[in-house]
Protein backbone atom coordinates (compact mmCIF):
# COMPACT_ATOMS: atom_id res chain seq x y z
CA UNK A 1 0.00 0.00 0.00
CA UNK A 2 2.87 2.22 0.75
CA UNK A 3 4.06 1.76 -2.84
CA UNK A 4 0.31 3.36 -4.48
CA UNK A 5 0.79 6.17 -1.82
CA UNK A 6 4.32 7.22 -3.43
CA UNK A 7 3.23 7.01 -6.36
CA UNK A 8 0.20 9.62 -6.13
CA UNK A 9 2.38 11.51 -4.37
CA UNK A 10 5.34 11.81 -7.01
CA UNK A 11 2.36 12.45 -9.18
CA UNK A 12 1.97 15.69 -7.70
CA UNK A 13 4.84 16.64 -6.55
CA UNK A 14 6.94 15.91 -9.84
CA UNK A 15 4.82 18.46 -11.34
CA UNK A 16 6.22 21.48 -9.77
CA UNK A 17 8.37 23.01 -12.40
CA UNK A 18 5.60 23.36 -15.01
CA UNK A 19 4.01 26.27 -12.97
CA UNK A 20 0.78 24.43 -12.01
CA UNK A 21 -1.23 25.40 -9.10
CA UNK A 22 -1.66 23.46 -6.26
CA UNK A 23 -4.33 23.08 -3.01
CA UNK A 24 -3.05 21.04 0.25
CA UNK A 25 -5.26 20.84 3.37
CA UNK A 26 -7.61 19.08 6.16
CA UNK A 27 -11.09 17.55 5.95
CA UNK A 28 -13.52 17.56 9.16
CA UNK A 29 -16.62 16.29 9.81
CA UNK A 30 -18.25 13.03 10.55
CA UNK A 31 -19.13 9.44 8.72
CA UNK A 32 -22.10 6.90 9.05
CA UNK A 33 -22.29 3.10 7.70
CA UNK A 34 -24.93 1.73 5.38
CA UNK A 35 -25.45 -2.10 5.25
CA UNK A 36 -26.69 -5.16 7.02
CA UNK A 37 -26.05 -3.40 10.55
CA UNK A 38 -27.77 0.02 12.40
CA UNK A 39 -29.94 2.35 10.37
CA UNK A 40 -30.23 2.62 6.60
CA UNK A 41 -30.19 6.45 6.85
CA UNK A 42 -28.00 7.95 3.83
CA UNK A 43 -26.70 11.05 5.57
CA UNK A 44 -26.61 10.76 9.08
CA UNK A 45 -22.74 11.58 10.78
CA UNK A 46 -22.54 9.74 13.95
CA UNK A 47 -18.39 9.22 14.39
CA UNK A 48 -16.10 12.34 13.86
CA UNK A 49 -13.97 12.06 10.79
CA UNK A 50 -10.75 13.65 9.84
CA UNK A 51 -7.82 13.86 7.26
CA UNK A 52 -5.74 15.72 4.78
CA UNK A 53 -6.33 16.92 1.22
CA UNK A 54 -4.14 17.34 -1.77
CA UNK A 55 -5.05 18.83 -5.29
CA UNK A 56 -3.13 19.45 -8.24
CA UNK A 57 -5.69 21.96 -10.19
CA UNK A 58 -5.51 20.89 -14.09
CA UNK A 59 -7.98 23.64 -15.49
CA UNK A 60 -10.26 25.93 -13.98
CA UNK A 61 -12.79 23.22 -14.51
CA UNK A 62 -11.00 19.59 -12.73
CA UNK A 63 -8.69 18.78 -10.69
CA UNK A 64 -6.84 15.70 -9.37
CA UNK A 65 -7.67 14.59 -6.25
CA UNK A 66 -5.99 12.55 -3.61
CA UNK A 67 -7.40 12.07 -0.02
CA UNK A 68 -6.52 10.19 3.39
CA UNK A 69 -9.46 10.11 5.72
CA UNK A 70 -9.78 8.13 9.66
CA UNK A 71 -12.83 7.24 11.25
CA UNK A 72 -14.38 5.19 13.63
CA UNK A 73 -17.52 3.71 11.48
CA UNK A 74 -20.05 2.96 14.05
CA UNK A 75 -23.49 1.20 13.67
CA UNK A 76 -26.45 -0.08 15.93
CA UNK A 77 -29.08 -2.08 15.36
CA UNK A 78 -31.26 -0.47 18.17
CA UNK A 79 -31.05 3.04 16.28
CA UNK A 80 -32.35 1.75 13.05
CA UNK A 81 -36.19 2.24 12.15
CA UNK A 82 -36.66 -2.04 11.17
CA UNK A 83 -38.00 -4.13 14.18
CA UNK A 84 -36.33 -6.57 13.45
CA UNK A 85 -32.90 -5.46 14.08
CA UNK A 86 -33.70 -3.61 16.75
CA UNK A 87 -34.54 -6.94 18.24
CA UNK A 88 -31.57 -8.42 17.07
CA UNK A 89 -29.48 -5.54 18.73
CA UNK A 90 -26.26 -6.01 17.45
CA UNK A 91 -23.62 -2.90 17.29
CA UNK A 92 -20.00 -2.81 16.10
CA UNK A 93 -17.26 0.18 16.22
CA UNK A 94 -14.55 -0.38 13.55
CA UNK A 95 -11.72 1.94 12.39
CA UNK A 96 -11.06 2.63 8.97
CA UNK A 97 -8.40 4.22 6.99
CA UNK A 98 -9.26 5.20 3.61
CA UNK A 99 -6.76 6.55 0.80
CA UNK A 100 -9.24 8.05 -2.37
CA UNK A 101 -7.82 9.26 -5.50
CA UNK A 102 -9.34 10.46 -8.57
CA UNK A 103 -11.05 13.60 -10.18
CA UNK A 104 -12.84 16.57 -9.32
CA UNK A 105 -15.10 18.41 -11.89
CA UNK A 106 -16.37 22.20 -11.50
CA UNK A 107 -19.73 22.48 -12.37
CA UNK A 108 -18.90 26.18 -13.23
CA UNK A 109 -14.80 27.57 -13.72
CA UNK A 110 -13.34 28.06 -11.03
CA UNK A 111 -9.89 30.02 -11.31
CA UNK A 112 -8.06 31.15 -8.09
CA UNK A 113 -6.40 33.46 -10.26
CA UNK A 114 -9.00 35.64 -10.61
CA UNK A 115 -10.20 38.20 -8.19
CA UNK A 116 -13.12 38.45 -6.41
CA UNK A 117 -14.94 35.55 -4.64
CA UNK A 118 -15.93 32.63 -6.93
CA UNK A 119 -18.42 29.50 -5.78
CA UNK A 120 -19.36 26.49 -7.54
CA UNK A 121 -20.72 22.94 -7.21
CA UNK A 122 -18.43 19.83 -8.02
CA UNK A 123 -18.42 16.69 -8.67
CA UNK A 124 -15.41 14.29 -7.09
CA UNK A 125 -15.28 10.17 -8.22
CA UNK A 126 -12.50 8.03 -8.75
CA UNK A 127 -11.00 4.72 -6.88
CA UNK A 128 -11.16 4.23 -2.76
CA UNK A 129 -9.15 1.44 -1.01
CA UNK A 130 -9.94 1.54 2.74
CA UNK A 131 -8.56 -1.00 5.77
CA UNK A 132 -10.28 -2.15 8.58
CA UNK A 133 -10.43 -4.68 10.96
CA UNK A 134 -12.48 -7.90 10.41
CA UNK A 135 -14.77 -9.41 12.90
CA UNK A 136 -17.98 -11.48 13.18
CA UNK A 137 -21.03 -11.76 15.57
CA UNK A 138 -22.31 -14.95 17.50
CA UNK A 139 -25.92 -15.59 17.71
CA UNK A 140 -26.55 -13.77 21.32
CA UNK A 141 -24.55 -10.73 19.40
CA UNK A 142 -21.73 -10.71 20.91
CA UNK A 143 -18.69 -9.44 18.68
CA UNK A 144 -15.94 -11.55 18.26
CA UNK A 145 -12.68 -10.06 16.86
CA UNK A 146 -11.04 -11.81 14.53
CA UNK A 147 -7.56 -10.34 14.52
CA UNK A 148 -7.23 -9.72 11.03
CA UNK A 149 -7.59 -6.85 8.78
CA UNK A 150 -8.85 -6.46 5.27
CA UNK A 151 -9.18 -3.59 2.45
CA UNK A 152 -12.08 -2.66 0.57
CA UNK A 153 -11.96 -1.28 -2.58
CA UNK A 154 -14.35 1.24 -3.62
CA UNK A 155 -16.18 3.87 -5.78
CA UNK A 156 -16.10 7.95 -4.19
CA UNK A 157 -19.30 9.40 -5.39
CA UNK A 158 -18.76 13.03 -3.83
CA UNK A 159 -21.09 16.14 -4.11
CA UNK A 160 -20.09 19.70 -3.02
CA UNK A 161 -20.03 22.86 -3.00
CA UNK A 162 -16.71 25.84 -2.66
CA UNK A 163 -15.50 29.04 -2.75
CA UNK A 164 -12.63 30.87 -2.10
CA UNK A 165 -12.75 32.78 1.57
CA UNK A 166 -9.44 34.43 1.13
CA UNK A 167 -6.57 35.17 -1.87
CA UNK A 168 -5.02 31.87 -0.50
CA UNK A 169 -7.60 29.90 0.90
CA UNK A 170 -10.49 27.60 -0.32
CA UNK A 171 -13.47 26.01 2.06
CA UNK A 172 -15.72 23.77 0.77
CA UNK A 173 -18.67 21.75 2.07
CA UNK A 174 -19.36 18.08 0.87
CA UNK A 175 -20.74 14.71 1.39
CA UNK A 176 -19.63 11.93 0.39
CA UNK A 177 -20.54 8.35 -0.47
CA UNK A 178 -18.64 5.15 -0.76
CA UNK A 179 -20.07 2.27 -2.76
CA UNK A 180 -17.79 -0.76 -1.44
CA UNK A 181 -16.69 -4.01 -3.30
CA UNK A 182 -17.16 -5.77 0.33
CA UNK A 183 -19.51 -7.14 2.67
CA UNK A 184 -17.02 -7.48 5.58
CA UNK A 185 -17.07 -3.89 7.20
CA UNK A 186 -20.00 -5.03 9.25
CA UNK A 187 -19.16 -8.44 10.41
CA UNK A 188 -22.06 -10.10 8.35
CA UNK A 189 -19.60 -12.35 6.10
CA UNK A 190 -16.67 -13.61 8.31
CA UNK A 191 -13.31 -13.41 6.80
CA UNK A 192 -11.83 -16.70 7.73
CA UNK A 193 -14.92 -18.46 6.48
CA UNK A 194 -17.52 -16.55 3.82
CA UNK A 195 -19.55 -20.25 4.09
CA UNK A 196 -20.22 -19.63 7.75
CA UNK A 197 -23.53 -20.03 9.50
CA UNK A 198 -22.65 -17.03 11.62
CA UNK A 199 -23.00 -14.84 8.43
CA UNK A 200 -26.06 -12.91 7.78
CA UNK A 201 -28.07 -10.25 5.83
CA UNK A 202 -28.38 -9.45 2.41
CA UNK A 203 -25.39 -11.50 0.99
CA UNK A 204 -26.44 -9.80 -2.80
CA UNK A 205 -25.98 -5.97 -1.58
CA UNK A 206 -22.40 -4.58 -0.54
CA UNK A 207 -21.14 -2.55 2.32
CA UNK A 208 -21.05 1.83 1.77
CA UNK A 209 -20.41 4.40 3.69
CA UNK A 210 -20.72 8.08 4.06
CA UNK A 211 -18.29 10.91 5.01
CA UNK A 212 -20.15 14.87 5.12
CA UNK A 213 -17.70 17.42 6.51
CA UNK A 214 -15.65 20.53 5.31
CA UNK A 215 -12.25 20.91 3.61
CA UNK A 216 -10.36 24.08 4.24
CA UNK A 217 -7.21 24.12 1.43
CA UNK A 218 -4.52 26.39 1.07
CA UNK A 219 -3.65 27.25 -2.53
CA UNK A 220 0.30 27.90 -3.77
CA UNK A 221 2.27 27.92 -7.04
CA UNK A 222 2.35 29.94 -10.59
CA UNK A 223 -0.16 31.30 -12.59
CA UNK A 224 -0.86 28.19 -14.62
CA UNK A 225 -1.12 27.67 -18.50
CA UNK A 226 -4.16 25.45 -19.02
CA UNK A 227 -3.43 25.54 -22.81
CA UNK A 228 -1.95 22.19 -22.91
CA UNK A 229 -4.36 20.24 -21.26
Amino acid sequence: MRYLILLFLSMFLSQSLSAQIYEVGVFAGGSNFIGDVGATNYISPNSPAFGGIVKWNRSPRHSFRLSLIYTDLEADDNKSDDPRRKERGFAFSNGLLEIAGGMEFTFFDFNLHESGTQVTPYLFTGMSVAKHDNFYFLSNGDLVEEGTSSWAFGIPITLGIKTNITSSFVLALEVGARYTFSDELDGSVPDFDNDSNLGFGNTNSNDWYVFSGITLTYTFGQKPCYCNF
